[in-house]
């Protein structure tokens, strides 16, 4: 185990925000800060180390592993900084974990700062993980705060896996890639919440192929595009066998905000059941003024509107 080195009051504010550590945490865990490990942990059943080759890690979840946390946070306090990292969870049969993520960038200088962060899960059969993943920027400099993440998942059969991305604040520029493929029985719940302001861009891509019978796929993403931002959401699933899938785009837009649904099903089996819903539009302004009848401000009613559509 390795001692916590001392962090500033800025990274502890984005640890909190990114993954709501207020102390390091309880289990397996690999915090790192402006381009180093400053604090990691493994247990007897969780093993975390760091890859021979390239920046990353290489994360060991042993079969029959219940009820255990893994936290691998990253913090950029450091204008100018930029990373790529490659972790792998190589997860046993008969799990059930949490995987805890997410990268904030705090950018109060005039360099752009940006982490790349790839995560490969190969999840055993059988097993249950839950992963969460936000992202988060804050300050007041000219430089960008750049986050594009990367995600493979590869499940075997009868597993199942939960994802929560969220991206609220902060960042300008964002590209998320995810890829997965599902055997037997297997099933993958996504959970999107984005919101973009300014001049902000974010692009989220998924691809998802239902290989074998049984297997499923529950792909919900909500967001808001404010000011002159643009959002695109691209979501695709391919079934390849006795399946079913669902995709849902659901979109606010917002003063001279831009979104662009790109929904895709492909079906190569008589009996793969996909669905696809989008929608796009507004602030309905009944609901508006039922806020406003109650003592709320026009901004405070549209905060309190995107704040429950975001939950």
């Amino acid at each position: 185990m390795k001692v916590l080195k001392e962090i500033d009051e800025t990274q502890r504010r984005i640890f909190e925000e990114v993954a709501e550590l207020h102390e390091i945490p309880v289990g397996a865990y690999n915090l790192r800060a402006n381009g180093e490990s400053i604090g990691r942990n493994s247990t007897a059943e969780i093993e975390i180390k760091s890859k021979t080759e390239g920046s990353g890690l290489e994360i060991y979840v042993k079969p029959g592993t219940k009820n255990q946390s893994v936290h691998i946070p990253v913090v950029i306090s450091e204008s100018g900084l930029k990373e790529t990292v490659l972790n792998d969870f190589f997860i046993g049969e008969d799990c059930d974990i949490l995987i805890v993520a997410g990268c904030g960038i705090d950018n109060c200088g005039t360099a752009n700062s940006q982490h790349d962060g790839i995560h490969r899960f190969f999840v055993g059969k059988n097993s249950k993980v839950k992963y969460v993943e936000k992202h988060y920027g804050s300050g007041d400099g000219s430089g960008k705060r750049i986050l594009n993440p990367g995600t493979e998942v590869y499940m075997e059969e009868g597993s199942t896996m939960e994802m929560e991305m969220t991206q609220i604040k902060g960042v300008d520029s964002t590209e998320r890639k995810t890829t997965a493929a599902l055997k037997k029985d297997a099933h993958l719940v996504v959970r999107e919440r984005l919101m973009t302001h300014g001049v902000q861009y974010a692009v989220s891509d998924y691809h998802v192929t239902l290989d074998e019978d049984g297997s499923s796929a529950d792909i919900v993403s909500r967001g808001v595009a404010r000011d002159n931002s643009y959002q695109k959401l691209d979501l695709s699933i391919t079934g390849n066998a006795v399946c079913s899938g669902h995709t849902e785009c659901d979109s606010i837009i917002m003063d001279e905000g831009r979104i662009l649904a790109i929904p895709s099903l492909e079906a190569n089996c008589i009996d793969a059941m996909l669905v696809h819903e989008a929608a796009i539009g507004k602030i309905a302004g009944e609901q508006l003024v039922k806020l406003m009848t109650l003592g709320l401000t026009e901004q405070e009613a549209e905060e309190q509107i995107i704040n429950g559509f975001l939950k």
